[in-house]
């Protein structure tokens, strides 16, 4: 009898097939979205020194006091425009989206559609 494999075994295995074809270079670095049950994180990674050069999630105090009482979506939504005022600071304006094997729904949709209403690029 055959066993299916869990979620988040597909969900990976989605995200390395993604990650064959999206790369984050200096020119144009990869922004990273990982979606817990609660919450949601953000980051910015230029992959050739594997370096993270900006980071966000609603861990942050800047957006769990903004978030307090608002639904996940409205929440994620803040860490994008979170993360695009981050990535303005250090002088980032155009990424690639890496959507970590999550569909381009929901909450990952909400935290594009912030980063881009900040001025990101992708």
């Amino acid at each position: 009898m055959l066993k299916r494999l869990n979620r988040n075994a597909l969900r990976k295995r989605r995200h390395l097939r993604i990650r064959q074809h999206v790369g984050g270079m200096a020119a144009r670095p990869r922004l990273v979205v990982f979606r817990s049950l609660s919450h949601i994180y953000a980051q910015i990674v230029d992959d050739h020194p594997s370096h993270t050069l900006v980071a966000a999630s609603t861990l942050d105090p800047e957006v769990r006091d903004q978030a307090k009482g608002k639904r996940k979506g409205e929440a994620s939504r803040l860490v994008g425009e979170l993360i695009a005022r981050r990535a303005k600071e250090g002088g980032i304006t155009r990424v690639v989206f890496d959507r970590g094997g999550y569909a381009y729904h929901g909450r990952v949709k909400a935290l594009a559609e912030g980063a881009r209403a900040g001025g990101l690029q992708f």
